[in-house]
């Protein structure tokens, strides 16, 4: 049997008043979603381990079974990963985001959902002015881009800059955990204001602003980390021989390269509510048909979350089922050999609170003979009842992959 996760990233969430203290899936016009409840069985996971903050890189660890206090290092080399830089022994890698700090203020996390066009000629321009022997900055995807430190301590208290939308930057910045790590500290927080120096005043951030665009004028560096030590899903899975993964997030993509998936690049993939859903489930359906396993990663919500918009982030979870798991059941009814399909956020993102949260998860999985249980609809509460019960990390992995 072949299987494919589809992970909705951020598509949970909290009761919204305005929704009849519904959550998002709760109101959401999602019959396809429902249909997958319906028809397989359902539970509740926990993707963020004790003591872990609930980011995407730890809650996408935890879905695909890695035991955190093993293997966690931070999103920067996963990220390295993805973007092709073979960390050296000593090479500390970190996220590097472009934001936009206005006045005293972190006015928001993406620059405005900088183009990666636009974002790679700054950091370009960065590297040029700001890299050295020691430190390089390597261009990702949009605002998610690399900072390398050669002989970092990654010892550091850094904030993730989605968590602190509209707060002053400066009592934010980098801190040292360690006296060890306090002249990192003050490296990458001198390259913060040196970048806010260089960037003020440069021919993209003046074009952004002329035409109403907030400019990438800072960079954020944070999730601090050296190579991970990651066996392949294959080692603990041989079920899975030869498996894929489809995201147009960095770090996503650096996970499947650590754990052994070939990465497929989908053209019009955005990571936005305007990514090209009918693409990424081509790509999708085309891999089943010689993988095994194919983790299917969709951003869009997780994006509406952070901006706080509930109507943008329904939008964003009725896209998902009508372009991408209605598809993808109609399509999977017609093949002879069997996929179980699991549906599941990686973490909710509240639009209350704009950003990542600890609460569980809901999850549904489904294959040819499962034998249904009595949840009727995809959602927080429904799936409280679920046949699965509630699971924590690698047990949803073990569930979904060894249960047939």
């Amino acid at each position: 049997m072949k299987h494919i996760i589809i992970l909705g990233d951020g598509m949970a969430d909290w009761p919204v008043p305005s929704l009849g203290n519904q959550t998002l899936l709760q109101h959401a016009h999602t019959p396809n979603m429902d249909r997958l409840a319906r028809l397989g069985r359902n539970g509740m996971l926990t993707t963020v381990a004790p003591g872990f903050h609930p980011g995407s890189e730890v809650a996408n660890l935890s879905v695909l079974g890695y035991d955190l206090p093993t293997v966690y290092e931070g999103r920067g080399p996963l990220e390295a990963a993805s973007i092709g830089v073979e960390l050296q022994p000593g090479e500390m890698a970190m996220r590097c985001n472009l934001v936009c700090i206005e006045g005293e203020l972190l006015k928001n996390h993406s620059a405005g959902h900088i183009t990666t066009a636009e974002a790679d000629i700054l950091i370009r321009y960065l590297q040029e002015e700001l890299g050295d022997d020691r430190v390089r900055f390597h261009t990702g995807v949009q605002y998610r881009h690399l900072l390398v430190v050669k002989g970092g301590n990654k010892q550091l208290d850094c904030t993730p800059p989605h968590d602190v939308p509209l707060k002053p930057f400066a009592p934010l910045m980098v801190k040292p955990l360690a006296s060890e790590a306090e002249e990192t500290a003050a490296c990458i927080n001198d390259l913060i204001l040196r970048s806010q120096a260089l960037l003020a005043n440069h021919p993209v951030n003046l074009a952004r602003v002329a035409a109403g665009k907030d400019p990438a004028n800072s960079i954020w560096p944070w999730s601090p980390g050296y190579r991970p030590q990651m066996v392949r899903l294959s080692e603990t899975f041989p079920q899975i021989k030869r498996g894929a993964v489809i995201s147009a997030v960095d770090l996503i993509n650096g996970i499947g390269v650590y754990a052994g998936l070939r990465r497929i690049d989908v053209e019009g993939a955005t990571g936005l509510y305007d990514t090209n859903y009918e693409n990424k489930l081509a790509a999708a359906l085309d891999a089943l048909r010689t993988d095994d396993f194919v983790y299917l990663h969709i951003e869009a919500s997780d994006e509406a979350g952070h901006e706080g918009d509930i109507d943008l982030k329904l939008r964003t979870i009725e896209n998902l089922d009508r372009r991408i798991v209605g598809p993808l059941l109609d399509a999977l009814t017609q093949w002879s050999e069997p996929v179980a399909v699991a549906l599941l956020p990686d973490h909710p993102t509240p639009c209350a609170l704009r950003t990542h949260t600890s609460d569980p998860v809901p999850f549904a999985l489904w294959h040819p003979g499962i034998e249904p249980d009595e949840v009727q609809t995809y959602d927080e509460l429904a799936a409280r009842n679920g046949a699965c019960g509630w699971l924590k990390e690698a047990e949803f992995i073990n569930l979904f992959i060894n249960n047939e």
